[in-house]
């Protein structure tokens, strides 16, 4: 069975609550797409980086972004995510700044392998029913940065 898969970036810096944020709802609406076939993807610095988790639905975390996603989906919260763990800033750093500023060249190999792993969980959202999508994925990431801390300390 085929499926039409249609992809939005969002072309904003962080805490950004600008028309691009807001095209998330409009769009949706144009395609006639029930919230429960929404997948949005964002940072997340709740996660170590280049962890990610597949999340079925939830709040917005003190996200910015989602908050405003979640503003344009009428205070909805039903939608899926996949939150890409980028770290927290470290010490007393500006967590705007942490945002703002590169990835180290450790971070950026990390990113790289966690947005090739997330084409691979919006590939198994595709194919399977997205309750055991999730299931399987974020166990696989689980211990991710454990794994990672034992392969850099050895």
């Amino acid at each position: 069975m085929a499926c039409q898969v249609f992809f939005a970036l969002v072309d904003c810096v962080s805490n950004c609550a600008s028309l691009e944020t807001g095209q998330s709802g409009p769009l949706a609406a144009y395609y006639n797409l029930p919230l429960n076939r929404v997948l949005v993807v964002h940072d997340d610095m709740q996660l170590p980086c280049g962890v990610l988790r597949l999340q079925e639905k939830g709040g917005h975390g003190c996200h910015n972004g989602l908050k405003s996603v979640m503003n344009h989906f009428r205070g909805n919260r039903e939608f899926a995510r996949l939150r890409i763990g980028i770290g927290k800033p470290p010490g007393q750093m500006d967590p705007k700044a942490f945002l703002l500023q590169k990835f180290s060249m450790a971070a950026r190999e990390r990113m790289d392998g966690a947005l090739a792993e997330g084409v691979d969980a919006l590939k198994l959202v595709l194919s399977k029913d997205f309750g055991e999508s999730w299931r399987l994925f974020n166990v696989e990431q689980k211990y991710k940065h454990l794994r990672q801390h034992t392969i850099i300390a050895a």
